[in-house]
Parts: structure tokens; C-alpha cells; sequence
């Protein structure tokens, strides 16, 4: 008897290779763009930073037993009480601002991303269960999203810690609270698109539950989008809780951002006390921009209608 011939199909490899090949050509593109690479490079340090803060800074500017006023308003360079260079100078606290800054991007960035990572969650799960489910919780849902997107983040962030009060729990749940339509109005697109594919309908076929559905086949092939608008916005919550902290609703005294310390110094910018707030706006500026250079980089290639070739 001579065995029949039955064609086989493509092997696993092959099939993995075009999954792989597109991962490879996002990243390969990404690194391609040197505006891009520079922001990650600096958004990396900027972190490294704030981690090592302890390890790093000078001073411990939070411990006020430990500060002396009479160090108050030195120039850059010049020698502290303790026999230390303050090589950014003190503000009117005595503290040192190289010391400061350092430990202000531990907070500024530590609230940026915690409340980005709590509003991403919040937003997917709204925006896949909006689009799976639809009718009136569709509806009802989109309208709330659409009510508040059609606020100033600023404005709902203000009325919310007047309420709240200060701390920075306080300002992350503002954050959260003001953030996480955006998330949701995203992946709702998304999944809206994706809802029509034809894996959706096999898995239904299937008889695969809702919520395997959602969290196995919906959601990974919304995470594109959802990571450019969480990497964006994580810019954005910074420059929230600067601006928060820089009105004095933000971060308390005791522990201050780079908002609070920009502020600490405004008073001072006419009188010549330059370093007290500029330093830390620059800081500000740099971390920002880094984090919008990774973002609209991103943005590029996980758009499958862009040039891949980082053109």
C-alpha cells in the first residue's frame, strides 16, 4: 500500500516568525530615530536618578533637623555650613537644591507613573466591557467619559483636592480620577475594530466566555494604542502634579515636588535668587520633553498605517 501524500501546513516557526519579525521591525525603527533613542537614554537616567536619590544627594533635604537656615540663599558653589559644595546653591530653607531635585523626581515621577498605571487598568477594563458588551452600558458609560473629557484636566483636578486635600495619595487619586477617560475612550476604539475580526467570532463559536474573550484575545491586540496614550500621558501627570504643587494644592511642604520647589523660588526670581526655581524647571523641562520624545516616537511605530521604516 503506498501512503497518501497529505499536505501539511505551515510550521510553528513560520508561523511565530512574522510576530516576531514585526516586534523586531517596531524596535529596530524606534532605536532608528536618534530624537527617540535620546529621550529613552535620558528618561533613563532621570529615573536612575530618582532611585538613587538616597544613595546620591548630598543632603536629605526632607529631614529638617538636619537643615540650617543659616545656609539659607547661597549662590551655586558655595561651601555649606557642614564643609559640603552646594553646587546648584540652597533655597530658602537651607536646602540643598541638587539634593532637592533629586529627591523631587522621586516623587514628580513616582506620582506620574503610579497614577498612569491605575488609570490604564481602569480605563482598558471600562473601555473593552463598553465595547464588547454595548447598548446602554455602552452608552451610559461613553456619555459619563464624554462628560468629564469635556472639563480642563486642571479645573476637575483643582475642585477634586479641594476636597481631598493635600498628600501625595491625595493628588495620585485626583490624577486617576482625571485620567482614565482618556484611557478608556482609546480602547474602546480599539476594541470596537477588533470586536469584528473574525478570531472574535471563532472564539465566540467556540463558546468561550466573556471574560476570556475580553482578556485573552481583546486586550492584547488593544495594548498598542494603550501604550503610546499611558507613555504620553505620563508627561502629562507630571506637568499636573507641577502645576498642582506650584499653586499649593499638591504635595505638602514637608516633601516637595519639582512644582513646589519651582514655586519656593518664584518669589525670589526678581530679587536675583535665580537658582532657586530655575533649576528645577529645567529638571522639569528635560524629564517632559524625554518622556514626550519616547511618546510620539511610539506613536509612529505602533501605527500599522506608518512608515515602519522610521522614515
Amino acid at each position: 500500500m503506498v501512503a497518501a501524500h497529505i499536505p501539511t501546513g505551515p510550521d510553528t516557526a513560520e508561523v511565530d516568525q512574522p510576530r516576531q519579525s514585526i516586534a523586531r521591525k517596531r524596535i529596530k525603527a524606534f532605536l532608528r530615530s536618534p530624537g527617540a533613542l535620546f529621550g529613552l537614554l535620558l528618561f533613563l537616567l532621570f529615573l536612575l536618578l530618582a532611585v538613587f536619590a538616597p544613595q546620591i544627594s548630598p543632603q536629605n533635604p526632607y529631614d529638617l533637623d538636619k537643615l540650617d537656615i543659616m545656609d539659607n540663599m547661597l549662590a551655586p558653589g558655595a561651601m555649606l555650613g557642614d564643609g559640603t559644595v552646594s553646587w546648584l546653591g540652597t533655597d530658602d530653607q537651607g536646602r540643598d537644591m541638587l539634593s532637592a531635585i533629586l529627591y523631587g523626581l522621586r516623587i514628580s515621577i513616582g506620582v506620574g507613573v503610579v497614577s498612569v498605571v491605575i488609570a490604564s487598568a481602569i480605563g482598558a477594563f471600562v473601555g473593552i466591557g463598553c465595547a464588547y458588551i454595548g447598548g446602554r452600558v455602552d452608552s451610559l458609560a461613553m456619555r459619563i467619559v464624554d462628560l468629564q473629557l469635556s472639563f480642563p484636566s486642571i479645573l476637575v483636578a483643582l475642585v477634586l483636592l479641594s476636597v481631598f486635600g493635600r498628600g501625595i495619595d491625595k493628588v495620585i487619586l485626583a490624577l486617576v480620577i482625571v485620567q482614565w477617560a482618556y484611557y478608556a475612550r482609546t480602547v474602546r476604539g480599539s476594541a470596537l475594530v477588533e470586536r469584528e475580526k473574525d478570531y472574535i467570532a471563532a472564539a465566540v463559536s467556540f463558546g468561550a466566555p466573556r471574560w476570556r474573550i475580553m482578556l485573552r484575545h481583546l486586550l492584547p491586540n488593544c495594548l498598542p494604542p494603550l501604550i503610546v496614550v499611558a507613555t504620553v500621558q505620563i508627561a502629562h501627570a507630571i506637568s499636573l502634579e507641577a502645576t498642582l504643587s506650584f499653586l499649593g494644592v499638591g504635595v505638602p511642604v514637608t516633601e516637595p515636588s519639582l512644582g513646589m520647589l519651582i514655586a519656593n523660588g518664584y518669589g525670589y526670581l526678581l530679587s536675583g535668587k535665580y537658582w532657586i526655581s530655575t533649576f528645577p524647571g529645567f529638571a522639569l523641562l528635560l524629564l517632559v520633553l524625554a518622556i514626550n520624545l519616547v511618546g510620539d516616537r511610539l506613536r509612529h511605530v505602533m501605527d500599522p498605517y506608518s512608515d515602519q521604516n522610521g522614515n
